[in-house]
C-alpha cells in the first residue's frame, strides 16, 4: 500500500506546540495543584513537600520548582552528557520560569473553590494534557525523568517503573505531610493522571482503517490518491449474498482525512459497504517506522 508521509513539523511549529503544553501544565499545577496540596509525584509534587518541610517565605513550592529542576538538570548533564535533549531543558527551564512567573503576577492564598475533587480534575487534566503532547513530539519537562534517565543507564530497572516508584514516594508523602484527606486526594490524582497520560497520548497517535466494498472503486480510488494524497490496497472480493465481484480499497488516515473519505464515499458511492476502525499503531512508510 503507497503512503505519503506526513510533512513534518518545522522547529517553529514545534518550539510552539512544546510552549504550549508547558503552559498548559503550569496553569494546572500553579492554580489548581499547588493550592490544594495535591502531591501526584514529580517534582511539582515534591517542591510540595519540601516547601512544608522546610516553611519559608522565600521557599515556596515555585522557587522550589526551580532550584530542583536547576539541580536535575546539572545531574542530567554530569551523567548522561550530550545525549541530553536541548528540548528538555528548554521544557524544564520553561516550566519553572512560568511557575515563577504566575507566583508574581498571580499569587494565591488558598484555593480558588471549596470543591477540591472538581480542582483535582483541572490538576490531573491540565498537566496530563499537557504531558502528552511533550510525549508526542518526544519531548520531556525534565524533573523526576531525568532521575529516571539515569536509574536506566546505570542499572536495568525499566524506565517506567522508575518513574512509578519515584511518583509513588513523592504521592504518599503527602499523607504525613498535609494529612489522609490531601494523601487521599493525591493517590487517587497519581492515578487518574496516569490514565489520562496514556488516553491522550493514544488519541493523538489514533489513525483510522478502511476497507471499502464498492462495485465503482476508481473513484474512490482517485480520491484516496489525488486529494488526500494517500496510497490504498486493491483486493478483488466475492459477495457471498449475490454472488457478484466487487473491490475492496485497504486505507490508513488521520482523522481529518477519514472524515473527508467518508463524506465522499456517502455522496458519490451511497451502496458502498465500508468498516471502519481504529489504530494507535501503524507501521510502515508514512507513519511509524519498522
Amino acid at each position: 500500500m503507497k503512503t505519503t508521509a506526513a510533512k513534518p513539523l518545522n522547529s517553529f511549529q514545534r518550539y510552539a506546540l512544546l510552549t504550549a503544553g508547558i503552559l498548559v501544565t503550569a496553569i494546572g499545577v500553579y492554580f489548581f495543584k499547588f493550592p490544594n496540596n495535591f502531591s501526584t509525584g514529580g517534582v511539582s509534587g515534591l517542591s510540595l513537600i519540601l516547601g512544608r518541610l522546610l516553611p519559608s517565605p522565600v521557599l515556596t513550592p515555585s522557587t522550589l520548582v526551580l532550584i530542583i529542576n536547576a539541580l536535575l538538570l546539572l545531574v542530567g548533564f554530569i551523567f548522561l552528557g550530550r545525549s541530553f535533549a536541548f528540548s528538555t531543558v528548554y521544557c524544564s527551564m520553561l516550566l519553572s520560569l512560568s511557575l515563577t512567573g504566575m507566583e508574581l503576577l498571580w499569587p494565591l492564598s488558598g484555593p480558588l473553590t471549596d470543591q477540591p475533587f472538581l480542582e483535582l480534575c483541572f490538576a490531573v487534566l491540565l498537566p496530563a494534557f499537557g504531558s502528552a503532547v511533550l510525549f508526542h513530539l518526544d519531548a520531556s519537562s525534565g524533573g523526576t525523568d531525568i532521575i529516571a534517565m539515569i536509574v536506566r543507564k546505570y542499572t536495568n530497572m525499566n524506565i517506567g517503573t522508575a518513574l512509578i516508584i519515584a511518583d509513588a514516594l513523592i504521592t504518599l508523602a503527602a499523607f504525613f505531610c498535609f494529612g489522609v484527606k490531601a494523601g487521599l486526594f493525591s493517590v487517587l490524582g497519581l492515578l487518574l493522571k496516569s490514565t489520562l497520560i496514556d488516553f491522550v497520548t493514544d488519541s493523538f497517535r489514533t489513525k483510522k482503517c478502511f476497507q471499502i466494498i464498492t462495485a465503482n472503486p476508481q473513484p474512490i480510488i482517485d480520491f484516496i490518491t489525488v486529494t488526500l494524497h494517500r496510497g490504498a490496497t486493491l483486493e478483488e472480493v466475492y459477495g457471498a449474498y449475490h454472488h457478484e465481484k466487487k473491490t475492496m480499497i485497504i486505507t490508513v488516515l488521520t482523522r481529518a482525512q477519514a472524515l473527508a473519505l467518508r463524506r465522499f464515499v456517502h455522496a458519490n458511492d451511497p451502496h458502498a459497504f465500508m468498516v471502519i476502525t481504529a489504530s494507535t499503531e501503524i507501521v510502515g512508510k508514512g507513519f511509524l517506522a519498522s
